[in-house]
């Protein structure tokens, strides 16, 4: 099936197109440069200013240098606080989602469509050094309700790497791996780690690029064992047209850009007595 995929890309696209289109279906991922810096600028701007105002301190002159270093102005025991703190006045900004699509813009319209479903709130996780309230056991997010057909776009704030950063499965493995899920199911997620972490792959996202990745495949975290604190965003897309699973749209998604001739589609009514 994959290869079939393959080559129906590599049919229209142009030759760049192709190769991320070969990557992502290759490795379930791709890491590309922001599509707007200067958005992106704005983006970890206003994440810092709601931080600095919830904390209560000065302004830094270095956005990245403040963020590496939270762990030095929060405990763990108050870090959600901040965290819930910053995701809310992050989402009550009216420019916040047309902001962030337009950083990942471009490879969506490749790898999804350009007629697109977005999640309605963009997650923030913040992840200190050494702290292990802040870990995503191994998973697949198809599991807890989302749908195949959608991808997340994650983006750091900062230098996101090694155990700061977040570890995923290739497809082969990720295959192989969950046809021996079973065998696990009494010995829980940690055991399970364990098994799969020789095959893990640890992304490097370092600031300014945008990491975009099918969650059906198994992914997650472990203790940040780096010095520097770990920021990152999240939000899942989708074609809107593709089959939704439990989070649906209108609920957990809302349609972003539907073209004209869609519109049409959905809104025609069949004259009255018509026989299909």
């Amino acid at each position: 099936m994959t290869s079939s995929i393959g080559n129906y890309c590599a049919s229209f696209f142009t030759e760049e197109e192709q190769e991320l289109a070969k990557c992502f279906l290759r490795d379930g991922y791709a890491i590309v440069p922001t599509a707007d810096s200067e958005l992106l600028d704005a983006i970890r701007a206003e994440i810092v200013r709601l931080a600095v105002g919830h904390i209560g301190c000065a302004e830094p002159e270095n956005h990245g240098e403040f963020l590496n270093t939270i762990h030095q102005h929060v405990t763990p025991e108050r870090l959600n606080d901040m965290r819930l703190a910053v995701f809310q006045g992050f989402n009550g900004n009216s420019w916040a989602r047309s902001a962030y699509y337009a950083v990942a813009r471009n490879t969506l319209d490749v790898l999804v469509g350009n007629e697109l479903a977005m999640q309605k709130n963009i997650n923030l996780s913040i992840q200190l050094p050494d702290d292990r309230s802040s870990l995503l056991p191994v998973h697949s997010d198809v599991w807890s309700g989302d749908s195949p057909f959608e991808v997340v776009v994650w983006l750091p704030l900062v230098d996101c790497y090694k155990t700061k950063s977040m570890f995923i499965l290739n497809p082969e493995k990720d295959r192989e791996h969950r046809a021996a899920m079973h065998k696990f199911e009494a010995k829980g997620a940690d055991n399970f780690f364990e098994k799969i972490k020789p095959d893990v792959v640890w992304l490097d996202v370092p600031f300014g690029s945008v990491l975009v990745f099918t969650h059906t495949l198994m992914h997650g975290n472990i203790v940040n064992n780096e010095m520097e604190s770990r920021w990152s965003m999240n939000c899942r897309f989708k074609s809107v047209l593709s089959p939704y699973s439990s989070k649906r749209l209108g609920e957990f998604f809302e349609p972003i850009n539907i073209r004209p001739a869609t519109l049409f589609g959905m809104n025609y009514d069949w004259p009255e007595g018509f026989s299909e």
